[in-house]
């Protein structure tokens, strides 16, 4: 069983909040039931996963995840391929590759078993500060912090931290230690979290239900919503590209991988030119095109936001013969029954949407030259 709150001493706010989230925390299927030690394996997986996402949209994912690869050794053995697949849908690709990376380190230098402490589970592709905090508390005990925009808010408005974010974070971080039990330290992040997620929330917050509420300054000072206080972000930019919807007679479709590093790394993609800020003119596109012939531009366009910037992307029709093959690309004839069977992140779902879906050509273009 936990170790009562009452033989903790550090700070009597943890004993508040421990004695919050011994009734009210929330039931996730990554998280050991009262009592019961953490699954390692399970904690990292869910930290991956929520990273940027949901805890409704992670739920699926993560049980049919472990379904699949239900330990760190059959994970490791798993085709990269598959593991892009499973995380079709997820976004920030880059996590299924770290992660894959990861499990083989683990195996290979670990002996299968994942590092207890955080120095040395940032040693491991795809963990940063804030996972490996996590993983150290919940999966192992130790006295570790981890800060995520659940517990960034918490902090900001218990302490009443009026400088901007992100300067504040690292005030923000050292109040969160400082705050930290040396036992249940795991329960106390996990109930931080809890506490940010469903009670102090980003609009509205309830503070009546809050354990903290008597101590919270921001509560005292009657606008807690107003914190954290944020610099205003720079306007997000718009880039541009050009994608090739290259179609046999027999109806398979060109499709290639991208490289390995880089944003969509490993995806499969419709090939396209680069993004860029400025708009293509189809004539100076159709230099990339993966076939010589005559590509007709699709009406419409395909629009993606990414954390950094939007895309718009052109989508442009070729009918090749049933013989042709992929010129200055590696490229893959995939029918249509076996598009599912690809590795296709949302933004090339959305061009083979586009260009499945897309009415009569409005222009004709021939590709001047090849590659």
């Amino acid at each position: 069983m936990p170790t009562p709150c009452a033989r903790l001493s550090e700070h009597p706010l943890a004993e508040q909040l421990l004695a919050w989230y011994d009734r009210a925390r929330r039931q996730l299927p990554w998280r050991a039931a009262p009592g019961m030690a953490a699954d390692p394996y399970a904690v990292w997986i869910s930290e991956i996963m929520l990273q940027q996402t949901t805890v409704a949209a992670v739920g699926p994912y993560f049980r049919a995840f472990l379904g699949r690869w239900p330990s760190i050794e059959s994970l490791a053995a798993a085709p990269l391929d598959d593991v892009l697949h499973a995380w079709q849908g997820l976004g920030y690709y880059a996590r299924a590759r770290n992660l894959h990376a990861a499990a083989q380190a683990v195996v290979r230098d670990w002996h299968g078993r994942l590092p207890h402490l955080e120095a040395e589970l940032r040693t491991l592709p795809g963990i940063g500060a804030y996972t490996a905090a996590a993983v150290a508390a919940i999966a192992f005990g130790e006295r570790a912090t981890p800060v995520d925009g659940n517990v960034v808010r918490v902090v900001a408005r218990l302490f009443a931290i009026a400088k901007p974010l992100p300067a504040a974070r690292r005030l923000i971080e050292a109040q969160a230690r400082q705050l930290t039990p040396a036992q249940r330290s795991g329960d106390f992040a996990q109930a931080m979290m809890d506490l940010g997620a469903t009670v102090c929330l980003p609009r509205q917050p309830l503070c009546r239900l809050c354990p903290w509420r008597d101590a919270c300054l921001g509560h005292a000072g009657g606008r807690p919503e107003a914190l954290p206080v944020r610099a205003a972000k720079p306007e997000r930019p718009t880039r541009h590209g050009v994608a090739f919807w290259a179609e046999r007679a027999d109806g398979a479709v060109l499709f290639r991988r991208r490289p390995e590093k880089g944003l969509l790394g490993g995806m499969m993609e419709v090939p396209s030119t680069d993004w860029r800020a400025q708009p293509w003119e189809l004539t100076e596109a159709l230099v990339a095109a993966p076939l010589t012939g005559a590509w007709r531009l699709l009406p419409g366009a395909v629009e993606h936001t990414f954390t950094h910037f939007h895309l718009v992307l052109q989508v442009v029709k070729l009918i090749a013969p049933a013989t042709a093959e992929a010129s200055g690309a590696v490229g893959l004839w995939v029918a249509p029954a076996r598009f599912t069977d690809l590795a296709l992140p949302t933004l090339m779902r959305k061009a083979v949407r586009q260009a499945q879906a897309a009415a009569a050509p409005v222009a004709t273009h021939r590709r001047s030259r090849a590659t």
